[in-house]
């Protein structure tokens, strides 16, 4: 093999990552039981071979299946792949199951704007044409957002429940997963936990269908607020009501005051007369609705007059104060938003805003209208259209969530919120950070009947036949449906079945992914015989709970909950173990990222890079506003001025890892990718030194036996050391093993071992409590401070002056540490670190099945050209606590110490780094014995021409003295004494200031008592130190005051 010379000179990632995805997936890595070399040919693990195996699964939170990624999808999958990759190595049989969502509005939004660009609408198709339509677009589009998902990285397990073949997981409305939506609200409905009702919804007037709060944006504008006076009923007053919304007054069927308000409690029980409400509107009072004024605590006394109007049929809030008071609702707004037939006759039919002006005009001129305020309001405004939502009654198909559920189910007696809640309460689900269980507990323990029917085209058919008399049917399909309609016609079986019209609505996106948990596993095949259902039984075993589900914080309630319901309901399992609730990403400056400010960005131009001009393009298309353009180019010219480089997939993953603190946000910072981008760049140089210096070498694996290694310096070394470094190494011992001897092992060689056990043990701790930030940033460290900065560096001495013992022992450990990194960082960052194992592990005798190198000459010459290994599946690093080393760790920062105190004394004296100058050290003893094992690694670190070791400084020397622990440090050289007397007077004043101000704050006695007992101790530590460097300082100085 001939490593160096095939590695590319610098670092491409686009190179790369090109070549590895597709063998990794191509192989099977990525399937369940790919451990095992049968499962990753492609054959099948049985239950009785894979049961030894613990399993990790994780669940991709679905995307839109026509949509594309962006940066939250490409940080929450950077987390999950790093999980999923880190079990594998661990030896876990690992499943990520995969799919994407139907994304019902989204999806019918898109198609039908295409249409709309034709001049046509979807009902000028028809309604199967229009899906016809649609499933089209699916085909065309929907491999994108799976191919960006590879294209980052992900270990995804794309050929599991594949229905539809097209590697790309599960869809959630291919045939599988439709037939589980569909036994899902069938059972529901025959349990009594599905029903049709009347109730308040968030409608989409465009839309014309109900939406999800989670795709209602509620942001504060300007509005108004109006004070309108309703005359008392007996004549003997009026109240002025406070209220924003005028246009729904003409469906008042109450008005409420706050029971403890003195201003109102004499009116409590009495009517007023709704103004305008007669059967023509117009100002003739006689006609006016009476309604009733009553108490609520909902009332706040200080909003307004403290008096407001109640409209059960459009405001959520009235509505359960009409429930409490047993109040009509009146929907005085059709589903156009339009005033309806409800209303009195001169206003039906206008749209809602235009109402609300002649409303306003006509209480105006009737002299009822007291006010008319500038107020700021919160307006909820549909996400998809940007109209502003209206509540409203409509008949929909509902979960109930607080019923108890019957006999014969599961939890027979408790509602599915009450057994959801105590999963979470007992620990069976735990969320991760902690304090978002408060948050899950305070809406289940408020949770409202799931509203999951919406009127679109595009989704999962509600299962229910209406006859002509209105019964309605639940069935399996439309046969069943028959049959019951027969049953309740008294037909016989075979008669002609009555005629039998569909539900035409659909189910809410949220519901099928409500399943998923378990559908995708293959229930409800699980209760069927033959391979199906012995595969979905075994799956359901095996993966049933799930490892860890990530998500954001935003759909808690949308579908982790109704996951936790539905998943208990019907398997009796949580869904999963562990819920990771991850950051939301921002802007460098914590804005929200929004394509009307100019500040998204595509993570995939973060990997691949791209110009200004195209960036420009592609965030002004599209626009909803064009009026928005010229701030949106103005916005993306200041931020990306050049466009955005090509970081590459490792950056970006690692820069998403070291963010993912417990936070609520991150900040997304350009500049984090691009240290992170050189950080790649170093570890990619680090393995060419590497594999420069131990290839073709002996590098300490010919076989010896374990009396031949030996560690450390011989005792007993010091000495005078002379210009050269060989002298140095000579007296150091570096050439000094001892005879028959095949490997030494150094201080540092034992030191960076160390090291890697302790980063080893804080990156496992960091991913078992999902602190990837810790995790990162402990392989950062090492990697760029312990192993490239000071490792490669002190291993130079070693190999430039050791003995072949020394130098076999430096190889060794110079590949065997870079391996382990390799692999530690493969779960952040997989393509750069396949590319540098593929030439590091056959080095360091890791090249095989689970690091067993059994392979050598053309055998592994042959396995390495067609890359027969991958460091995916090789084990991960373990810490071995028997592998610390304290002695060589204090050996190497006494080492660090010295040279940090040299480049000190080369800053104080203005002396150039590139300019060799002598050294004089003292120490006595045992401290003379460990200055000489430092020496020629001091001698080469700090550009010293010389070490001499002394027992004592010459005390007429009057150069600038470092102390470090025993030793005096001095450079021989030139020194302007008046300059140096004045250097060491301004340390002392110093040292003096710092000194006053530490006691001070320790004779605080608010301090003392108040600050935590690290911080007083710290302080205390401070003080300490600062009159120990004082003491050193004053002596230095002493010595120059006779000047």
């Amino acid at each position: 093999m001939d490593a160096l010379n095939s590695l590319a000179k610098s670092f491409d990632p686009k190179d790369i990552e090109s070549r590895w995805y597709p063998l990794w997936e191509s192989r099977g890595q990525f399937r369940e039981g790919s451990l095992d070399p049968k499962a990753a040919a492609g054959a099948t693990v049985s239950a009785g071979s894979a049961a030894p195996v613990p399993a990790f699964c994780i669940q991709l939170p679905p995307p839109n299946v026509t949509g594309t990624l962006h940066m939250g999808h490409a940080f929450q999958q950077t987390l999950m792949d790093t999980l999923v990759r880190y079990h594998r190595m661990r030896g876990f049989d690992t499943n990520w199951v995969v799919g994407t969502d139907h994304a019902g509005i989204a999806t019918q939004i898109v198609v039908e704007r295409q249409l709309a660009a034709d001049g046509k609408t979807r009902h000028d198709l028809g309604r199967d044409a229009f899906l016809s339509r649609v499933w089209q677009w699916k085909q065309q589009s929907g491999s994108t957002i799976v191919n960006q998902m590879r294209r980052i990285g992900d270990a995804a397990n794309w050929t599991y429940a594949d229905a539809e073949g097209q590697r790309a997981g599960y869809f959630t409305m291919d045939a599988p997963m439709s037939r589980a939506v569909v036994e899902v609200f069938v059972r529901l409905h025959e349990q009594g936990l599905i029903y049709r009702g009347k109730r308040l919804v968030n409608w989409d007037p465009t839309l014309q269908t109900a939406v999800s709060d989670l795709e209602v944006d509620s942001e504060e504008e300007d509005g108004k607020i109006w004070e309108i006076r309703y005359p008392l009923a007996d004549g003997s007053g009026s109240l002025v009501v406070a209220t924003t919304r005028p246009e729904t007054m003409l469906g008042d069927t109450a008005v409420a005051v706050h029971p403890q308000d003195e201003r109102y409690a004499a009116l409590v029980g009495k009517t007023v007369k709704l103004p305008l409400s007669g059967a023509h509107g117009g100002m003739d009072a006689a006609g006016w609705r009476e309604i009733p004024i009553v108490a609520d605590d909902y009332v706040d006394p200080a909003f307004g007059t403290g008096c407001v109007k109640i409209t059960p049929a459009h405001d959520f809030n009235d509505w359960k104060v009409g429930e409490r008071h047993g109040l009509a609702a009146i929907s005085v707004l059709d589903l156009h938003a339009k005033v309806s037939d409800a209303a009195p006759a001169a206003y039906r039919g206008m749209d809602r805003f235009d109402a609300r002006a002649r409303i306003v005009a006509d209480l105006q001129a009737a002299g009822l209208l007291v006010s008319e305020k500038p107020h700021k309001l919160n307006v909820p405004r549909s996400g998809r259209t940007g109209v502003v939502v209206e509540p409203m009654l409509t008949d929909q198909w509902f979960v109930a969530t607080t019923k108890a559920a019957p006999q014969g189910t599961r939890f027979p007696g408790r509602s599915i919120a009450q057994v959801a809640l105590e999963a979470v309460q007992d620990g069976r689900v735990r969320f991760h950070p902690e304090h978002w269980t408060s948050t899950y507990e305070h809406w289940m323990n408020n949770i409202q009947d799931w509203c999951i029917s919406r009127q679109l085209w595009w989704g999962h058919q509600v299962p229910a036949w209406y006859d002509d008399a209105g019964r309605v049917f639940v069935a399996r399909s439309e046969a069943d449906a028959q049959a019951q309609a027969r049953a309740a016609a008294g037909l016989a079986p075979d008669a002609p079945a009555p005629r039998l019209t569909r539900d035409p609505d659909v189910l809410d996106t949220w519901f099928s992914s409500a399943l998923v948990p378990f559908s995708s596993l293959g229930w409800p095949a699980d209760e069927s015989d033959g391979e199906a259902g012995e595969a979905a039984r075994r799956d359901l075993a095996r993966y049933l709970p799930s490892s860890v589900l990530v998500t954001g914080f935003d759909i808690i309630f949308f579908w982790v909950a109704r996951m936790v319901m539905m998943t208990m309901h019907f398997t009796g399992q949580v869904p999963f173990r562990d819920v990771y609730i991850n950051a939301i990403v921002r802007d460098a400056e914590g804005q929200k990222m929004s394509k009307s400010k100019g500040n998204t960005i595509d993570p995939l131009d973060l990997i691949d890079g791209i110009s200004l001009p195209a960036l420009l393009d592609k965030s002004t298309v599209g626009l909803m506003r064009s009026d928005h353009k010229a701030k949106i180019e103005k916005d993306i010219r200041k931020n990306y001025p050049e466009g955005i480089a090509a970081y590459g997939a490792d950056a970006v993953r690692f820069t998403f890892a070291s963010l993912a603190t417990f936070a609520r946000t991150l900040n997304f910072d350009l500049r984090r990718c691009e240290g992170y981008r050189n950080y790649c760049n170093k570890l990619w140089n680090a393995t060419r030194f590497v594999l420069m210096n131990c290839e073709g070498r002996d590098c300490g694996f010919a076989p010896h036996s374990a009396e031949q290694c030996v560690s450390g310096a011989p005792d007993g070394v010091n000495g005078r050391y002379a210009e050269g470094n060989a002298q140095a190494a000579r007296d150091a011992g570096l050439d000094a093993t001892p005879a028959g001897m095949y490997m030494r092992f150094s201080q540092p060689d034992r030191w960076i071992a160390s090291q890697l056990q302790r980063t080893e043990a804080e990156v496992e701790k960091g991913l078992a409590e999902y602190r990837f930030d810790n995790a990162a940033r402990a392989i950062y460290e090492f990697v760029w401070n312990e192993y490239c900065d000071w490792y490669l560096e002190l291993a130079k001495v070693q190999l430039q002056t050791g003995d072949e013992a020394t130098q076999r022992g430096t190889r060794r450990t110079l590949l065997r540490v870079l391996e382990a990194v390799l692999r530690l960082s493969h779960p952040m960052m997989p393509f750069i670190t396949e590319e540098l194992w593929q030439k590091v592990a056959p080095l360091a005798q890791r090249y095989g099945e689970r690091g067993r190198q059994v392979l050598s000459g053309e055998a592994l010459d042959a396995a390495l050209a067609e890359a027969r290994h991958s460091v995916a599946l090789q084990p991960f690093p373990r810490p071995e606590p028997g592998k610390i080393d304290e002695a060589a760790e204090r050996w190497v920062a006494e080492l660090k110490a010295m040279i940090d105190a040299c480049r000190a004394l080369r800053g104080e004296m203005s002396v150039s780094p590139a300019q060799k100058v002598p050294l004089v050290a003292s120490g006595e003893g045992d401290a003379a014995q460990a200055l000489a094992t430092h020496a020629p690694y001091l001698q080469a670190l700090a550009r010293l021409s010389g070490v001499e070791i002394v027992a004592a400084l010459p005390q007429d020397a009057m150069a600038p003295v470092q102390i470090v622990g025993p030793w005096r440090l001095m450079l021989r050289i030139e020194v302007d004494v008046a300059a140096e007397r004045e250097r060491l007077g301004k340390e002392v004043a110093r040292l003096e200031g710092e000194i006053r101000k530490a006691e001070a704050k320790l004779a605080n006695a608010g301090f003392v008592e108040r600050a935590p007992a690290t911080v007083v101790a710290q302080e205390r530590e401070r003080l300490v130190g600062f009159g120990e460097q004082l003491a050193r300082v004053r002596e230095q100085a002493a010595r120059f005051s006779g000047g």
